[in-house]
């Protein structure tokens, strides 16, 4: 799906290049779109595989002591997960366009990640690193849009910036958003 894109993939092709039978991807994983979301999953997991990200990130928030070890720890996961999801994430965005089901699963998958972020606001509140009247909501839905995938997408590949510009900029922007 990287090399051909996500129309010109077929489960037919997918099957060839695993080496092994198209009711094997069917029965083992899905169709076209669980595929595509269990890339996702193997490709955001990295090195933590097969550990599910929420619990990874939830034991490094709970591990900082203080507000400014949770930003950093954010603008580091952002940098290292879209280093390796970004082209992942380039097939979903071409798969939503043409494959309902890609649409409804990146929805869900987006929502998941607005509530998990809710946790890191909270645990940023519990170590007074939220301002005056911003609510764990609020905050959680600004980590969630200034670390979109499309944000990195955007900054990295396209405009050309290192993985170390977008780290501290990310950093800089939660702080002063955030605090």
């Amino acid at each position: 799906m990287l090399e051909r894109g996500y129309v010109a993939t077929s489960i037919g092709a997918i099957a060839d290049e695993a080496g092994v039978a198209v009711q094997t991807i069917y029965n083992s994983i899905g169709n076209k779109a669980e595929v595509l979301s269990a890339v996702l999953d193997l490709a955001a997991a990295g090195p933590d595989a097969p550990a599910l990200l929420p619990d990874v990130m939830r034991r490094r928030v709970a591990a900082a002591v203080s507000a400014p070890e949770i930003i950093r720890i954010l603008a580091d996961w952002f940098t290292e997960l879209h280093a390796r999801t970004s082209g992942v994430f380039r097939v979903i965005g071409q798969a939503t366009a043409v494959d309902p089901e890609v649409a409804k699963l990146e929805l869900r998958r987006a929502a998941g990640r607005l509530h998990h972020y809710g946790e890191a606001a909270s645990a940023l509140r519990a170590r007074r690193g939220l301002r005056a009247g911003l609510s764990d909501h609020e905050a959680a839905a600004a980590i969630w849009a200034l670390g979109h995938p499309q944000v990195y997408e955007s900054f990295v590949t396209d405009l050309g910036w290192s993985a170390s510009a977008y780290r501290e900029w990310l950093g800089k922007t939660l702080k002063a958003t955030l605090s």
